[in-house]
């Protein structure tokens, strides 16, 4: 069989069409690949299209003309986003796992999750010498900048559409040079606490079910007492899912502050395992348990079954944080008018507990530290320079990709080979070698080890209350003060 004929099968089986439809679709499909086709091969179709798109001088030989031809194929086998919208929330009414479950599977069956490209991300977990357990990815799924794309943004002029990646606006774009192709993209329209949001899930997941919560608006991110009604909301129609929000300042911020958005999925991290290492007991919440948390960031833990108790004790919690200053330990709440303070506000559900983890941020500077005094040191730049958002502060490090050809330069280096391992790497793979015994047998082991007490102190750098002798005073002070503020 011919691949177009193929792939028009394909999706008149998918139901995204009637079988009546069938000559409508092969005509769409040589629309955009052009008319000469091809048996078929033991590739998928689409990847076998595009390279017919690419000789029928459809499309340029690019990167991005091949990702935007390749969204568009599979948006035919995709239903509308009316139809997409509509068996979701009939599924709903049965189950919100059935729902999800539908969604993501419909999201990887037509390519807008990146399951082959996921698949080639370095993955694994580890227990530091502090006994936390961590979780560690190198993140080769997100593929390189065109230059074409690069050269063509630069010179790009008019306003932006859509403004940023997370536009409701994304649902369908084309996309070219400069833009994310996004034909294949379906965005759940729901409501939170009586605004209109959106549900996705996100193309390159750092994690099981990776999903993206999104106001239909285009507005800033803000963490405040309505973020926390917002993530009740979420956790009460999505129960299975975790649900939390990047901190709202840069430094300690995620990068895409300028549209308010939460990120959520099916994952259980290190952070939500940790236990609570010290109580807390605030006299006016009696049905919320409350304690620091055994962790290297500075995380305050909240579980009541009162979701009203929790939003309430937790807003003000936020409201004390944001003006909460101690010299002594270099964190300060404002310069002049410019806020340095905030929170990054994760929830999830036990049984019908809720669990709300405030982890305390800050984002001051100063001459020692440029990139932040709560954030990854210098001596820390060759693995991690990035912001810890999120992801990271519950405990799985999102690693460049480069560096997966560095390591194995400095396992060459550690077993005395030939290599070309970069300086920036030099001073701490001979702090390594100095302390263990490294054999062709335990090199790949001894890195994994390596990698895990690097994000451990790379989350140990970016906790404003240190899990030292200093941190606990620290901590005691600004729960007494906190404490006698809230009752």
């Amino acid at each position: 069989m011919k691949v177009i004929e193929k792939f028009a099968d394909e999706i008149i089986n998918s139901g995204a069409y009637q079988p009546l439809d069938r000559v409508y679709v092969i005509n769409k499909i040589r629309g955009l690949v052009g008319d000469h086709d091809e048996e078929e091969n033991d590739q998928p179709a689409v990847k076998q299209l595009v390279d017919i798109a690419v000789e029928n001088e459809k499309i340029p030989d690019d990167v991005t003309s091949r990702e935007v031809l390749n969204d568009q194929l599979y948006d035919l086998a995709t239903p509308t986003p009316s139809k997409t919208n509509e068996i979701f929330w009939q599924k709903m009414e049965r189950s919100s796992e059935k729902a999800t479950d539908w969604f993501y599977k419909l999201c990887v069956n037509n390519n807008y999750v990146k399951k082959e490209a996921i698949a080639k991300n370095v993955v694994f977990s580890g227990t530091s010498s502090k006994g936390h357990g961590l979780e560690i990815t190198i993140n080769l799924s997100k593929p390189e900048k065109d230059p074409k794309a690069i050269a063509a943004a630069a010179h790009a002029t008019g306003k932006k559409y859509p403004q940023c990646a997370l536009c409701l606006e994304n649902e369908g774009y084309l996309g070219g040079y400069g833009k994310n192709a996004r034909s294949n993209l379906r965005i759940i329209r729901m409501n939170i606490a009586g605004r209109p949001w959106g549900f996705q899930y996100s193309p390159y997941a750092y994690f099981n079910e990776h999903c993206i919560f999104l106001d239909q608006k285009h507005i800033p991110m803000v963490i405040n007492q309505q973020t926390l009604i917002n993530l009740v909301e979420i956790e009460k129609t999505f129960p299975h899912y975790f649900v939390g929000s990047n901190a709202d300042l840069p430094i300690v911020g995620g990068s895409m502050l300028a549209h308010e958005h939460y990120q959520g999925g099916r994952h259980t991290f290190p952070m939500m395992k940790a236990k609570i290492k010290k109580s807390v007991v605030f006299n006016e919440y009696p049905d919320v348990k409350a304690g620091i948390v055994d962790w290297p960031m500075s995380d305050l833990r909240l579980i009541s079954n009162n979701s009203l108790n929790l939003i309430d004790l937790g807003s003000k919690i936020i409201k004390f944080w944001d003006q909460y200053s101690d010299a002594d330990r270099d964190i300060k709440a404002f310069d002049g008018e410019t806020r340095h303070h905030t929170v990054t506000p994760i929830m999830h559900r036990e049984g019908k507990s809720f669990v709300l983890d405030l982890v305390l941020r800050d984002n001051n500077t100063n001459k020692d530290y440029p990139l932040g005094i709560f954030h990854p040191h210098k001596q820390l730049w060759h693995i991690k320079k990035e912001n810890i958002g999120l992801i990271e502060v519950m405990g799985r490090a999102i690693l460049p990709g480069r560096l997966k050809s560095e390591l194995e330069e400095v396992k060459k280096y550690w077993l005395g080979k030939d290599n070309k391992m970069a300086d920036s790497h030099k001073e701490w793979a001979d702090q390594v070698k100095v302390k263990e015994k490294i054999t062709a047998d335990n090199v790949n082991q001894i890195m994994e080890k390596a990698l895990v007490e690097v994000f451990e102190q790379v989350l140990q750098d970016a906790g404003v209350f240190k899990n030292t002798e200093d941190g606990e005073k620290g901590w005691d002070k600004f729960i007494t003060a906190l404490t006698e503020d809230v009752d």
